[in-house]
């Protein structure tokens, strides 16, 4: 079995380091797999980035968080301590945990959370999946600061890679840096109150120089190459609210896989990452020796839309040279130069900086996404011919009274900004048990306390159109809408098609939409209204890229089709984290298919329990 567990926080107590050490040489792993072993601490800690000493939620005194690096077909136990003043729980975004839910990490729905100063464990396999995945605190805010890679390599090594083997592999953590509280901003949004922004993105964690105190650049991200040789970068979005550009001056990227999924390779000087979105890229450093910045810029919708703060960031790339020492070998260093040696840089040797699409530039994103296919293998196509149900799904903003069922509509402050789906917003449980045990156990809460997820909107109008932006008397009569725990049943195996529709509606933004569970099949996108009769003769059937997280672009659609095949319960939900704090969301309950292999797991001994007094404090 091979352990594996990153240091502790400092202060951390010699009580406690005991306690993790007899966990992790106690547990026993799954089958005869390898067993890969991590404990995390997650703690508040100071941290300085902007001049300003900020209190993060962390894992192990680490932004960002540990990397858990593991081979196909390995077992997987985290030991989540949890000495953070929050409900905590850790989602392993895009790991399909078969028929497994239970380590799926989404509180009320999958598991209880972990309350401060307890602990709880996850153990999971890892099957039939291989690339750049990620890890996160799935509660409101949170994940800003919680987060870290989880890097799956192929069982026969990297030479096994259908692309050339790298030189070395690097995590690429695009985030935001936040001076604000988290979780309290996170219990704004759900109050329609919005006073809060992220101070500065960050890329593994750092601000960058174009961010100074006092005229001091900060520090940012550096990554040192050679000449000639090929990194695999492992590119990842962590941020809240924003899709990012990334540019690195002088190179081009060959992008080979999204969302641990291979794709056809194909050369691109930006990537556009939306939230919660993974991208491996190729990067040969076939430039002249020199600094080249590696800048992320978030992209936004345009006007009329309301515009938010937003930073662009900006790390390093930088050559290693050959110097001969004068004895026979040979002596790596930086690129730079000798006034760089001694604090600063002379002109001549001033990085040369990318230039990057307009933070309004909406349609490189669209053509990016658009250009992801699935590297086939032998011949065979993914897709499931037939098609047993069709969703149209409509992504939009709506308004709830606050008091009674009269208010006024439009910019007052009678009424609750809400996130929808086919104009209904999704209303967290706190009921008990979760809704992963109602399901198990057949206690009937579920049909007592949900309402199903309308497989259309009750209303079809132009949803694309601009006018819908701004209050006004042309969208306040679309504005009514309603919360509830939004369910959808799928019999086992069967085969779901869902059109993901953006709209104008207060907002004209785009909505990296979120499976749990399953991989989603990529069939069309446009701008627009989604047209059933001509756009279905715009479907990839041949190889259409295989994603856990889709995005629905600027004022359009995104048409997807999934396989029911893993029994539990399962959440899709907006990755911007205020979409979803305001209830852009709804559960797909997958029922069990005809044999124990097809069936949900029982829960594991040690899984958490609640109590009517455990204070759900926001839990999504």
């Amino acid at each position: 079995m091979e352990s594996r567990s990153l240091p502790m926080a400092a202060a951390t107590s010699m009580s406690v380091a005991i306690a993790i050490v007899f966990l992790i040489y106690t547990a026993a792993p799954l089958g005869d797999a390898a067993s890969v072993e991590h404990t995390f601490i997650v703690n508040q800690t100071k941290m300085t980035r902007l001049c300003k000493e900020t209190q993060v939620t962390v894992v192990n005194g680490q932004l960002p968080g540990p990397t858990i690096e593991i081979t196909e077909g390995d077992t997987v136990t985290v030991h989540v301590i949890n000495r953070s003043p929050y409900n905590m729980t850790i989602h392993w975004h895009g790991v399909k945990q078969f028929r497994n839910c239970w380590a799926d990490g989404v509180p009320m729905l999958t598991q209880c959370p972990i309350l401060p100063n307890k602990n709880f464990t996850y153990q999971f396999n890892v099957v039939g999946q291989e690339g750049t995945l990620w890890w996160h605190a799935h509660v409101p805010g949170l994940r800003a600061t919680v987060h870290g890679a989880f890097i799956i390599r192929p069982r026969h090594g990297a030479e096994s890679y259908p692309f050339p083997q790298p030189h070395k592999e690097i995590p690429v953590i695009i985030g935001d840096w936040w001076e604000k509280d988290l979780a309290e901003m996170a219990r704004n949004m759900t109050k329609s109150i919005f006073l809060s922004y992220a101070s500065a993105s960050t890329i593994n964690g750092l601000v960058g120089d174009l961010f100074n105190c006092s005229g001091v650049p900060k520090e940012g991200y550096v990554l040192d190459v050679e000449p000639g040789k090929t990194y695999l970068l492992r590119i990842i979005n962590a941020g809240l609210f924003s899709e990012f550009y990334l540019k690195i001056a002088g190179h081009k990227f060959t992008v080979v896989a999204a969302d641990a999924n291979y794709v056809s390779p194909f050369t691109t000087d930006v990537i556009a990452i939306a939230a919660g979105e993974t991208v491996d890229a190729l990067l040969l450093a076939d430039a002249p020796p020199g600094r080249y910045y590696m800048v992320a810029l978030p992209n936004q919708a345009p006007l009329p839309d309301t515009q938010t703060p937003e930073y662009t960031t900006r790390g390093m790339v930088r050559y290693k040279v050959s110097h001969s020492a004068g004895n026979g070998t040979t002596i790596l260093r930086s690129s730079r130069g000798a006034e760089e040696e001694q604090g600063g840089y002379s002109s001549g040797d001033a990085p040369m900086v990318p230039k990057m699409p307009d933070i309004h530039d909406t349609i490189t994103s669209f053509y990016f996404h658009s250009n992801l296919t699935s590297l086939r293998h032998h011949g065979h196509s993914l897709v499931q011919q037939r098609v047993d149900e069709r969703l149209y799904v409509v992504l939009s903003l709506g308004t709830i009274c606050k008091k009674g069922q009269f208010c006024k509509r439009g910019d007052s402050d009678e009424n609750l900004l809400v996130a929808t789906m086919n104009n209904a917003s999704f209303q967290h449980p706190t009921a008990i048990p979760t809704l992963l045990e109602a399901h198990y156990y057949h206690t009937g809460l579920i049909n007592g306390t949900t309402q199903e997820l309308p497989k259309r909107p009750p209303l079809l109008f132009n949803f694309t159109d601009e006018a819908l932006i701004p209050f006004g008397p042309k969208e306040m009569r679309l504005e009514p809408t309603y919360k509830a725990t939004l369910v959808r049943r799928f019999r086992h195996g069967a085969v779901v098609e869902i059109v993901f529709q953006s709209t104008a509606m207060l907002q004209g933004d785009s909505n990296p939409m979120h499976l749990h569970g399953h991989n989603m099949l990529v069939l069309a996108e446009g701008l627009g209204n989604y047209d059933p009769v001509k756009d279905v003769a715009r479907y990839n059937l041949v190889n259409p890229p295989v994603k856990n997280t889709v995005l629905a672009p600027n004022r359009g659609w995104i048409a997807v089709r999934f396989v029911a095949n893993n029994p539990g319960v399962w959440f899709m939900h907006c990755h911007y984290e205020f979409h979803l704090s305001m209830g852009m969301a709804a559960v797909f309950i997958v029922e069990d298919g005809p044999t124990v292999d097809t069936s949900l797991l029982p829960p594991p001994v040690n899984f958490p329990t609640c109590s009517h007094d455990n204070s759900l404090i926001q839990t999504i």
